[in-house]
């Protein structure tokens, strides 16, 4: 029988240097695979200490990446515990105040849209 961990105990492993996840209710401990990870360690550490199942899913990984997991794999989670809000140990804010996202997600993008329209019409 594996290991049972509660979301509370998963994400108390919120840091780089000690990093877990949960993908479809099993707990991985991913600390050694942050420098390997082919998509930065910075989307691992923004997922980690939480339930990650659906980002992963979305990402749409690999078999290989799906086999890897079991080398990482710890326990499985708690049915009875209830998932907790878990910060980044480097997030600084406010209480109260809303965290907002990168504005050159949309500046960026914006300016290529009107960089085309201006060379295709008045160019």
């Amino acid at each position: 029988m594996s290991k049972v961990y509660t979301y509370e105990e998963v994400a108390q492993h919120n840091k780089r240097e000690d990093l877990w996840m949960i993908i479809d209710k099993k707990v991985y401990d991913i600390t050694g695979f942050v420098d390997e990870h082919p998509g930065g360690e910075e989307v691992l550490i923004d997922e980690g200490a939480r339930d990650a199942t659906g980002p992963f899913e979305d990402v749409g990984h690999s078999p290989d990446a799906r086999e890897l997991l079991v080398k990482y794999y710890i326990g499985d989670v708690d049915p009875t515990s209830a998932p907790v809000k878990v910060t980044s140990p480097n997030a600084t804010s406010v209480p109260g105040e809303q965290v907002q996202g990168n504005p050159l997600r949309i500046i960026i993008p914006l300016l290529i849209v009107l960089g085309y329209i201006y060379f295709r019409f008045y160019a």
